[in-house]
């Protein structure tokens, strides 16, 4: 496979053959017409956080090997490669099973266990107050439980990479210290600690926060609070839902500024209604609405999302636009920093690397990449690529 397309790091134009899953070569090209007709190719997206699509959610009791197949397969049109199913707060039984079903599907399918890049396991070990605890089930909040983790674990077959919890919870430091050493990523959210709880974990290992700035009460004291408290912890990471609806460009700004775009992942978070029409949906005991203008919430308030409509693609378009900084910084965000953070193999534009690349043409202030092809594993499984000159 070649294809001609403008590095998104540089802009340089470039024709890129694959061979094998791998790449073969990144060489200079030299364009008949003008190189900004040229679409742009950067590694393929990966995303911590996608809770499901088209009514599909990775955390329901009866999900299916079949559904995991078609809501993984959906994502390849967004110029995801990678991505971590993420289950929320729910029942043992129903997470057992979601796990499970997760499990036979990447035993089935060879390109579903590589687009897995790990299951993330958001709750159930989280506030129950209202307001961090989100759109989250009170009834099945509990405290940290080593034990029900480690049979989620064993239904997972070992691929639960990333657990997200509230440091205040019962056990929560004992948990993080168990989790890390046995090589699983601990991330805060969900949560309303005080900032000797919030040191604590992250003493005892936890590496990230979890859409910081989202699942909290809707006015907080203005200093100290827990989103001061792990903006200010350099030795935390931080994920953000980057969708124009989550958090205001400011706020958008001011974390990365804070943080660095080396810290700062950027994940859609993306609902179960995702790709949903607008409407009221009934789900977890709970009752949803999609909005005419996209936001996912709680039916009956404007106020507490639940979840995104807005995919990974979207997230990186909008921090470019809302923030300024680069294309390829907002990529990278999307990319190499959660490749990095669970310590996957990254995709790069280098002879060698893994083909998990996405062909798609964007400019400044587009709210969107216009993926035009998505390759995983050196097999494009979205769209189509012009033949190289």
């Amino acid at each position: 496979m070649q294809f001609e397309a403008r590095r998104y790091d540089s802009g340089e134009p470039v024709r890129v053959t694959v061979e094998e899953g791998r790449i073969e070569s990144v060489e200079p090209a030299w364009p008949r017409g003008e190189v900004a007709d040229w679409p742009f190719v950067a590694p393929g997206l990966f995303d911590l956080q996608i809770n499901g699509f088209g009514g599909v959610w990775f955390s329901d009791g009866g999900l299916t090997p079949e559904q995991v197949l078609s809501v993984l397969e959906s994502h390849f049109q967004f110029g995801i490669t990678g991505l971590c199913p993420t289950l929320i707060t729910n029942s043992f039984d129903a997470l057992q099973a979601g796990f499970a079903a997760i499990r036979e599907a990447c035993e089935r399918e060879p390109w579903a266990d590589r687009m897995v890049a790990g299951c993330h396991l958001e709750g159930p070990y989280i506030s129950a107050e209202d307001g961090p605890r989100g759109a989250h089930p009170a009834e099945h909040v509990r405290p940290a439980d080593w034990q029900e983790f480690t049979q989620l674990q064993a239904a997972s077959g070992n691929r639960i990479r990333l657990v997200t919890l509230a440091p205040e919870v019962d056990g929560a430091v004992e948990f993080i210290r168990r989790a890390v050493a046995a090589g699983i990523t601990i991330a805060i959210a969900h949560t309303a600690a005080s900032g000797e709880q919030i040191a604590a974990a992250v003493d005892a290992g936890a590496r990230l926060s979890t859409h910081l700035g989202n699942g909290a009460h809707g006015t907080l004291r203005r200093h100290p609070n827990y989103i001061w408290e792990q903006l200010g912890d350099r030795r935390l990471k931080t994920s953000i839902i980057a969708d124009g609806h989550h958090l205001p460009a400011s706020v958008v700004r001011s974390i990365i500024d804070a943080k660095g775009t080396r810290n700062v992942i950027l994940t859609c978070d993306a609902s179960g209604l995702a790709g949903c029409p607008p409407g009221e949906y009934d789900y977890h005991e709970g009752r949803f609405e999609v909005l005419e203008d996209g936001p996912i919430v709680i039916a009956g308030q404007r106020q507490y999302l639940a979840g995104s409509g807005v995919q990974t693609d979207g997230c990186v378009a909008v921090a470019a636009s809302m923030t300024g900084i680069s294309l390829a910084e907002a990529c990278d965000m999307a990319s190499r920093q959660p490749a990095l953070l669970l310590g996957c193999e990254e995709s790069s534009l280098q002879r060698g690397s893994r083909a998990d690349l996405v062909v798609f043409r964007w400019s400044p202030g587009d709210r969107r990449l216009r993926v035009r092809a998505t390759i995983a594993d050196g097999v494009v499984r979205h769209g189509t690529l012009d033949a190289a000159s």
